[in-house]
């Protein structure tokens, strides 16, 4: 597998970027991936409750799907290899000194840190701080 395993190469590097668009997170009971294509998807998982999809915002709203929080996408521009150990417990530990809950989805190349709308900016600013600081104090 490819992609960087050592945590502080991977802090020290990454560069989080902040999408510009705004994403939900639903849920569908029943679907067919025909249909959710149509949505273009950025994420989903299959849950035994139904299919959960990321998708923008803007999307969700024309279909009339319904959901709960609206979010934005920080990428993390480092190759973190699947197989890294430490990065998302990093990642959320320094977002909670800040009280922001991080939803992380791993994707092959980087990793996505879904923050809601009004905490993105602050969380931008703590993991470049984080990338130019080091590892945080876990025990703190």
């Amino acid at each position: 597998m490819s992609g960087e395993k050592d945590l502080a190469t991977l802090i020290a590097s990454m560069e989080p970027v902040l999408s510009q668009h705004e994403y939900v997170f639903t849920t569908f009971t029943s679907y067919d991936y025909s249909s959710l294509g149509r949505l273009k998807p950025v994420g989903t998982f299959l849950e035994k409750e139904g299919m959960t999809a990321i998708i923008q915002k803007d999307t969700a709203d024309e279909a009339e799907i319904p959901y709960s929080g609206v979010f934005n996408c920080i990428t993390l521009n480092v190759h973190s290899s699947l197989d890294a150990v430490g990065l998302t417990a990093a990642i959320s530990q320094k977002l909670t000194q800040s009280n922001i809950s991080a939803n992380v989805v791993a994707g092959y190349y980087h990793d996505h840190i879904f923050v809601s709308i009004k905490d993105a900016v602050q969380a931008v600013k703590d993991l470049k701080d984080l990338a130019k600081n080091g590892l945080v104090n876990f025990t703190d």
